[in-house]
């Protein structure tokens, strides 16, 4: 028997996708963790060669109102020197009776705004209400949608961004001021642009610390979404020192996975007692900034129910708009 599968190209996704949906399904994912009523799966992590490339496999369901959801999704760093993303990959959906898949989707695209919109709603819940300059480390596809994503939620006036190419990073800033029509400024280092920064975000494949906790003001909130394996280490042990909380995503996840959070632990600096979930923020059942001078450290591993809640989101604009392509499997 064939099943009539709702098929939608990486195009259609950035379409219905937009940022403001994209926030709305992050926050309401970390929330269901904190309430439990979404059904995570362990991620599965496939190495991949010399080049740091790895493939990784995320499964989980939302809620019983939408079926479980699969992404395998592809990181190969080694791909910007010959003109490609970063970053590919699929979603399909199941029907939440039936299991039947209902939708298939690029997961690329998913993967990217899903992660900064994910991002926006932390700093939504931890930056301090009067978070104006942003310091963004990285211009990639990453780098720029924590701008667009950021400039949401807070009223950000200046932003300063830094890469290790300095004819991307003024191209990006270029851009993101005409698109914004904010201040974007390119800076020649890291430390230029995260000093007096309200928020920085990192959003780099670095294996070596791009972020130094001595360089960040009292009340900073920093976002680090590059360090999803044991190995890569956006930020030094100085900002998780100087952090008041370490906010994450998943405290089991993190302790296994995000490395800077590893590093701490296995040097016993932190314990998995100290990590502060993310979801119980926005729930309102755990305050992680006490004051306006804290510090506040974010680290993201992405979990499986993110990609969950964009994916429904996606498919229920799809639907409502008649989107997409159908064909039987």
């Amino acid at each position: 028997m064939s099943t009539e599968v709702l098929c939608l190209s990486a195009d259609e996704v950035d379409r219905l996708l937009d940022i403001d949906t994209a926030i709305d399904s992050q926050r309401a994912a970390f929330a269901s963790l904190a309430r439990g009523t979404t059904s995570p799966a362990e991620k599965i992590m496939v190495p991949g060669g010399p080049d740091g490339s790895v493939a990784v496999c995320y499964a989980a369901r939302l809620s019983t109102e939408t079926g479980p959801v699969c992404k395998f999704v592809s990181v190969n760093p080694a791909n910007a020197r010959v003109g490609l993303p970063s970053i590919s990959g699929v979603l399909m959906a199941l029907d939440p009776e039936t299991g039947r898949p209902v939708a298939i989707m690029d997961g690329a695209i998913v993967t990217a705004v899903r992660t900064a919109a994910a991002s926006a709603a932390v700093a939504d819940a931890l930056a301090t209400a009067q978070s104006t300059e942003l310091a963004v480390l990285g211009s990639g596809v990453q780098g720029r949608g924590h701008v667009h994503a950021i400039c949401r939620v807070r009223p950000i006036r200046e932003v300063r961004m830094w890469s290790p190419s300095e004819d991307r990073r003024h191209r990006v800033a270029r851009e993101l001021a005409s698109e914004l029509g904010l201040a974007v400024e390119p800076c020649a280092s890291a430390e230029e642009a995260v000093r007096n920064a309200d928020i920085v975000a990192t959003c780099t494949l670095s294996l070596e610390p791009v972020l130094r906790g001595a360089w960040l003001s009292p009340g900073t909130t920093v976002l680090s979404v590059g360090s999803f394996e044991p190995h890569r280490r956006e930020i030094d042990a100085a900002v998780i020192e100087k952090a008041a909380a370490v906010v994450i995503d998943d405290p089991a996840t993190a302790a296994r996975h995000a490395g800077p959070i590893v590093a701490a632990i296995s040097e016993g600096r932190l314990g998995v007692d100290d990590l502060v979930s993310v979801g119980e923020v926005i729930v309102g059942r755990v305050r992680a900034r006490t004051s306006s001078e804290d510090v506040i450290y974010y680290n993201s591993t992405g979990l499986g129910v993110q990609d969950a809640a964009a994916c429904w989101a996606v498919i229920g604009r799809a639907r409502a708009a008649g989107a997409g392509q159908t064909i039987a499997l």
